[in-house]
């Protein structure tokens, strides 16, 4: 029998995609998106078709792509000219060896030679261009143009990570993060008769609704009450910190009966926080990678795990330390093109983030996979023999010190900074206790000063919040 869902009143037959919003006046039904929408529909209509492609398919066709864009930075851009002045297609058998002849692009060459890197010219049919800005959580931001053509792969790219989900567009979101005005959301929120782009181009939604992420916890749970969402987009850590909320007072959020899924963005998320929102609000984590200067990068597979590669519009590559691709199973850092930025091209740009590489996916589909993301650099720490560790201290399982929130800080290479947010100041004995329980936590004597507040921790730039960050270079 065939499954069928209501819409609009009606019994319909449930099809691959959900109702699509008519932008032809006078017409319902068959409907008819505007413009941006049937970009959108036939831009989805390929990844549909392409993400099912063998491995060795989609490669050559990101070649074709990556050689048109070459082509064009080659001529319009004086810091590719010089880059890529070497560069011979014709001498290299496949992807790989394509990108192994072109030197990888740093943060650094953004930050100093964005007026050269940037082209001269680009299709005026690519759409007008805007400036996208990175957070700059190291206080080293970059910027870089994207055009109309890379707001649309964007689109069509998240379009697809909902679609994986099988979210329910006729539900209520709730967004918590940054980018709303504190002014605007700290008492009540602000609220949208649908979505918002990218879904409503195309889809009929339900509503939505936004609130600041530096709004209390206390609030924001009040919120989340008050609005019954289905979904929930927020970071890992806002999350986590609702989470603790709950297990300290399970009414905070009592009545979040409807809630289907939470949707989490920009910082990286660890296995420990999918099992604790299961655990307390009966739901998974679907998370996003993605940065400001390249757009979506993966989604999570919804039937195999780890994390898909949107391989129709980045190519993305896990190198070792001494610049070979890892093999599945090995860590390394996290190199991107993206194969429509004309504007400034991003041409194996190290994002400075660190990946678990993958194998081919049970699913059957034949984009490349990352096991997990790890974090950035900034995220490891430097132990005194020279290796790097990603640290866990455990100290969110201390017993019998009611910490809230917590920040390790490596200052130099054998000292630490514990910052605690606490419900009341620490004694002198639990602060070397503390201190005891992160030296054998990491293995390792380090001096360590424990500082705690009565407050939040503070954010970094763009909302974020990192349990630990390394300033030893």
């Amino acid at each position: 029998m065939t499954e069928t869902h209501v819409f609009e009143g009606m019994l319909v037959p449930k099809l691959p995609w959900p109702p699509l919003q008519s932008r032809l006046p006078g017409v319902f039904w068959p409907a008819v998106p505007g413009q941006q929408g049937l970009l959108l529909a036939a831009l989805l209509t390929q990844l549909g078709q392409t993400q099912w492609w063998p491995a060795a398919a989609i490669e050559q066709a990101q070649m074709r792509q990556l050689h048109v864009l070459i082509e064009h930075a080659q001529r319009h851009s004086r810091f590719h000219a010089e880059r890529l002045a070497e560069f011979r297609p014709d001498q290299a058998q496949g992807l790989r060896e394509w990108l192994s002849a072109i030197p990888v692009m740093r943060r650094a060459d953004l930050q100093s030679r964005r007026a050269d890197i940037d082209c001269a010219w680009l299709p005026p049919e690519h759409g007008k261009l805007s400036l996208a800005q990175s957070t700059g959580s190291t206080g080293e931001p970059v910027s870089v143009r994207r055009s109309g053509l890379n707001d649309l792969i964007w689109m069509a790219m998240t379009l697809r990570e909902h679609l994986w989900q099988q979210r329910d567009f006729s539900q209520s979101l709730a967004i918590i993060r940054a980018l709303f005005a504190a002014e605007d959301t700290a008492r009540r929120g602000v609220g949208w008769k649908n979505w918002g782009p990218p879904v409503s181009e195309l889809f009929v939604s339900g509503p939505s609704y936004g609130l600041n992420l530096e709004t209390g916890l206390v609030r924001q749970a009040e919120w989340l009450r008050q609005i019954m969402p289905a979904y929930l987009l927020t970071y890992p850590s806002n999350l986590s910190a609702l989470l603790d909320l709950a297990e300290a007072d399970p009414d905070r959020l009592a009545g979040m009966g409807r809630l289907k899924q939470v949707r989490t963005i920009g910082e990286t998320l660890h296995d420990s926080l999918r099992e604790r929102c299961r655990r307390v609000l009966g739901v998974g984590v679907a998370d996003l990678y993605s940065t400001q200067e390249v757009g979506v990068i993966a989604i999570e597979c919804p039937q195999g795990g780890g994390y898909h590669v949107m391989a129709e519009g980045v190519v993305t590559e896990i190198l070792r330390d001494d610049g070979q691709p890892c093999e599945a199973g090995e860590t390394g850092r996290v190199v991107v093109t993206d194969l429509h930025n004309f504007a400034t091209p991003l041409i194996r740009y190290d994002l400075g983030d660190f990946a678990e590489a993958d194998g081919p996916c049970a699913c059957g589909r034949g984009l490349p996979k990352i096991r997990r993301i790890l974090g950035r650099e900034r995220n490891q720490m430097l132990l005194p023999d020279g290796s790097r560790i990603w640290p866990t201290s455990g100290l969110r399982k201390f017993s019998g010190i009611p910490i809230r929130q917590y920040q390790l800080i490596q200052l130099a290479l054998e000292k630490l900074e514990v910052r605690l947010h606490v419900a009341r100041s620490l004694t002198a004995d639990e602060r070397r206790a503390i201190a005891e329980h992160v030296r054998q936590s990491l293995g390792h004597p380090f001096e360590i000063d424990v500082l705690d507040f009565s407050a939040p921790l503070p954010l970094g730039p763009g909302g974020k919040f990192e349990q630990f960050v390394s300033r030893v270079a």
